[in-house]
C-alpha cells in the first residue's frame, strides 16, 4: 500500500494567517483561499473574509464579534526529512 503524502495548505490553494484580536486573544492558522489575495489590495481581502468568519462564529456563540488588531501570514512549515 502506498504511503499518503501530506499536502501543505499552500499546495492546496490556501494561505494560513495568524490573527491577534484587540482583547489579546489569538487565533492561529485561519485559512484563506489564494484566489482572493494579491493585487493592489494585498492582504485586505483576507482581513475582510476573516472578519466575516468571526461575525458568523460569534453569532452562533451568542457573543459580540472580536475586533482584529493584526493579521500576519503564518510561516510556511518546514518539510520533514524523509525516513528510509
Amino acid at each position: 500500500m502506498a504511503k499518503r503524502v501530506k499536502q501543505y495548505p499552500q499546495d492546496r490553494g490556501t494561505v494560513l494567517f495568524d490573527v491577534v484580536f484587540e482583547d489579546g486573544s489569538r487565533a492561529s492558522n485561519r485559512r484563506v483561499p489564494m484566489e482572493i489575495l494579491g493585487g493592489l489590495d494585498g492582504d485586505q481581502p483576507a482581513r475582510d473574509l476573516i472578519e466575516q468568519q468571526e461575525a458568523e462564529i460569534s453569532a452562533k456563540a451568542g457573543r459580540s464579534p472580536r475586533v482584529i488588531q493584526s493579521l500576519i501570514r503564518a510561516a510556511k512549515p518546514e518539510p520533514k526529512p524523509e525516513r528510509e
